[in-house]
């Protein structure tokens, strides 16, 4: 493999940075006139200049063919690149979608596996007439309101990070939500299905728990959502605001994924169906391995941030 010639002879405020690919190890290109100032995103854009396959989005620039993807932010100064031999790695992403669509895909699909069970038991069951326990009909609510609620958070609430994610990973995650909606929705609205015990002592305070922890999980986005500046990056350490649901931010570092997991036990209290506790355990296994990287990530980037706080949950996890 041929390096990029040495820049002694350049002025010492620019530079050669030699990208290899993270996989071969073969050079893809030497970018000369690199300067101290120039951002990562600015070397993405350089690359997509000689290479259009790859657009900025689709590239991860690294100091090791293994090692953690650079921030676009990121200056070539803060890399501290050996002079004797500065070298990034990329990695192809694949294919982008906009996670903006990805959610409003994601989240779609729930609602219309659902309601198909629900509204035409004829189709599914092969049953033209079949009573339908009142819990059935609480629990269809509860289903509807979670993922309207979760459409109108991302096109009105959420604010990314990250602008796309690939694509192929869209159908893994379609494949979970609707694949479990289904699964749920089949045995909750089945002719056969049966009114849970104690459903008189348990129905309505699942109910009111279900839509309290719904409303922490609003209060915990809106909260993050005025902590990011439109059309900004801005990370911040979240704390509690004057809205009570926030006062969970003292405890763990993710309290939206902990609202979301109770709301959840709720429907499944409620409910007393199988399916249904299958869907919570993935899902608070999931979103405790997401919470996890997100508290180690506000530890890294912020010295001052609070030690007493859990990912997930508040004392212990």
């Amino acid at each position: 493999v041929q390096g990029c010639q040495s820049d002694d002879h350049r002025i010492t405020s620019r530079m050669e940075i030699e990208i290899l690919h993270a996989r071969t190890g073969k050079q893809l290109i030497c970018l000369d006139h690199v300067d101290n100032y120039s951002t990562v995103l600015d070397l993405k854009k350089w690359i997509h200049k000689e290479f259009p396959k790859y657009h900025p989005v689709r590239q991860s620039l690294r100091l090791e063919p293994k090692g953690r993807s650079l921030s676009d932010e990121e200056t070539v100064h803060s890399l501290e690149l050996k002079p004797s031999g500065r070298k990034l790695y990329l990695r192809d992403l694949g294919p982008q979608i906009g996670w903006r669509t990805v959610f409003l895909v994601e989240y779609s699909g729930p609602i219309a596996a659902y309601m198909l069970f629900y509204l035409r038991p004829a189709f599914i069951y092969g049953v033209t007439k079949a009573k339908m326990e009142p819990v059935v009909h609480i629990a269809c609510a509860c289903w509807m309101f979670h993922y309207v609620k979760r459409l109108l958070e991302t096109l009105f609430v959420h604010r990314f990070s990250h602008g796309t994610m690939p694509i192929r990973n869209l159908f893994k995650n379609c494949s979970y939500y609707w694949g479990f909606a289904a699964f749920v929705a089949y045995y909750i609205n089945h002719p056969l299905y049966t009114r849970p015990m104690y459903d008189h002592l348990l129905e309505y305070p699942a109910l009111a728990g279900f839509v309290i922890n719904e409303l922490g999980n609003l209060s915990i986005h809106l909260a993050l959502m005025d902590l990011r500046p439109p059309g900004t990056k801005k990370r911040s350490i979240p704390y509690p605001t004057g809205n009570p649901f926030t006062a969970l931010f003292s405890l763990v570092s993710c309290p939206n994924y902990t609202y979301e997991v109770g709301s959840w036990i709720c429907f499944t209290i409620m409910t007393q169906c199988f399916p249904a506790l299958l869907f919570t355990v993935a899902g608070f296994y999931q979103m405790a391995v997401w919470a996890a990287g997100k508290h180690r990530n506000y530890l890294r980037e912020f010295s001052n941030y609070p030690k007493s706080r859990k990912p997930i949950v508040p004392f212990l996890f």
